[in-house]
């Protein structure tokens, strides 16, 4: 037999047991546990470890194991041991042959079990003793369900607190599970902004879900620097857009004005288009944008948001900026490849007194731009050029301190024509 066999238990205790798995911490030598895990098992026969200082059990059960003692050991951990567990580090110091695991239902798999949500997709992380990089990671990338095992320091309410400090393009629904699979089994359906200030059981499982609507109320926004979530995003790349802290630069290097023809190519989810729309209502704004996906979110954002001078065009560019009116201003957020074509025509189209604004994520797209650049100096009068590196980080809480979190850095070139 197995020398080490390592029992997965839940807030029912012995109750949640079966009768093969009684019978193994009946019949054990040695009975290691959590002095909690230990209180569920108070007349055994076996020499009880409680396990408090990990290491110094840990060494204890490898002594154990190496002087061949008679009988078998039985290790007691909180549902399944080998998720987030104490499986891994029981594998780190026995042989793999010595060890048998059998898992209780986890306190993630009640969790969804309560909420009845599916969760074979689910991201799962644990903040517990951990940082919450993990978990930033994910809620940036969008991810649709997470599930989160807390600890002391990273509580529902600092989670909830990390949500609304990272100012996501997505808003997520929250629940918290206290003491799941006992007697005083809760579960709570909150928000980000609710959770905030309220405390739990300290055994908790936070389940966040993401919402497919923007949850702002259109009435209730500034004039300009639109919160991220306000706008409807691209389901599977909910961050894929111009950031608000970014958006509001390239207005400032716009410059729009009243009246005025404005492109902005490789529009994505429209936030620009619908930015200069809001500012200048009476300036005719054209949404340029090649995915199907992309023009069916600018027409929902330009329904949401903005008013009727604003045009979504489905097509790609610079085949699709033929047929539009002569541009004063011209933001280019995505090229598809096109990157030079693209200047060449806006340089032809644009207006005196125009201007066209670029942003742009790689060096290779800013070599590009400064290359074409060049090429304009054997002209009388080259293209002005201004360059701005936007380096945007967010002040994010980590249980009782601040730390700056980066996000990509921007480069903003303005052209202005000769």
């Amino acid at each position: 037999m197995t020398p080490v066999h390592v029992v997965g238990v839940g807030l029912d205790g012995r109750d949640g047991l079966t009768p093969t798995l009684l019978a193994l911490v009946d019949q054990a030598a040695v009975l290691v546990g959590s002095p909690r895990h230990l209180s569920y098992f108070p007349h055994v026969g076996a020499e009880t470890w409680a396990l408090e200082d990990l290491k110094a059990t840990l060494d204890r059960l490898r002594r154990w194991l190496e002087a061949d003692k008679p009988g078998f050991a039985v290790v007691l951990a909180s549902g399944d041991p080998l998720f987030f567990g104490l499986g891994r580090l029981l594998l780190e110091h026995l042989p793999t042959e010595a060890l048998s695991f059998y898992p209780h239902l986890s306190a993630v798999q009640l969790a969804f079990s309560r909420l009845k949500l599916p969760w074979q997709g689910a991201t799962l992380i644990s903040a517990h003793g951990r940082s919450t990089d993990e978990l930033q990671t994910a809620l940036r990338r969008g991810d649709d369900l997470i599930a989160v095992l807390t600890d002391p320091t990273h509580t529902p309410a600092v989670l909830g607190q990390l949500i609304l400090a990272l100012e996501l393009p997505s808003t997520y629904g929250l629940w918290v599970g206290e003491n799941l699979g006992g007697e005083a089994e809760t579960i709570h359906p909150l928000t980000p902004e609710s959770v905030v200030g309220r405390s739990f059981a300290p055994l908790n499982v936070v389940v966040l879900q993401r919402q497919v609507e923007a949850s702002v109320d259109p009435a209730n926004l500034p004039l300009i620097g639109l919160p991220d979530r306000a706008f409807v995003t691209f389901s599977d790349r909910p961050g894929l857009i111009t950031k608000r802290d970014i958006r509001i630069q390239i207005l400032a290097d716009l410059a729009p004005q009243a009246q005025q023809v404005v492109w902005d190519v490789g529009a994505g989810t429209g936030s620009v288009s619908v930015e200069v729309n809001r500012l200048c209502p009476t300036a005719q704004v054209y949404a340029i944008e090649k995915t199907a996906a992309g023009h069916s979110l600018i027409q929902q954002n330009q329904s949401r948001l903005g008013n009727a001078n604003l045009h979504p065009i489905y097509g790609a560019a610079p085949e699709a900026l033929a047929p539009l009116p002569d541009p004063d201003r011209i933001f280019v957020g995505g090229s598809g490849g096109q990157l030079t074509a693209i200047l060449d025509l806006c340089a032809r189209r644009l207006r005196p007194q125009g201007r066209i604004v670029l942003a742009l994520a790689t060096l290779e797209h800013t070599g590009t731009v400064l290359a074409w650049v060049d090429s304009t100096t054997t002209r009388s009068s080259p293209w002005q050029v201004q360059l701005r590196q936007i380096q945007v980080q967010h002040g994010i809480r980590v249980g009782a301190l601040t730390r700056w979190q980066p996000l990509t850095p921007i480069t903003l070139i303005t052209l202005s024509p000769p």
